[in-house]
């Protein structure tokens, strides 16, 4: 099974919310809709970071992590993956 942690950032007040999904980008789509109370305050967002990974408990493992890092660390991993799938 593919699933991947996700980070996505707030166009509005640039806050950034982590995840699990294994649609990512469907995700995305369900934050933007309101489907969830924390993000929906804070609509629009967009995706900024994502990870594959081979098992849902790796990729819980990593989301517990990533939930811990401060605001800075998400935003370089951000541009870091912004650059790296820009090609």
């Amino acid at each position: 099974m593919e699933i991947f942690t996700y980070i996505i950032q707030s166009l509005n007040d640039e806050t950034f919310y982590t995840g699990i999904s294994n649609s990512p980008s469907k995700r995305v789509t369900e934050h933007n809709r309101g489907k969830l109370s924390y993000t929906a305050v804070r609509r629009l967002w967009k995706l900024v970071y994502t990870k594959r990974h081979n098992s849902y408990g790796e990729a819980r493992k990593h989301e517990k992590w990533l939930k811990k890092k401060n605001k800075e660390y998400k935003k370089y991993l951000a541009e870091k993956w912004t650059i790296s799938s820009a090609g």
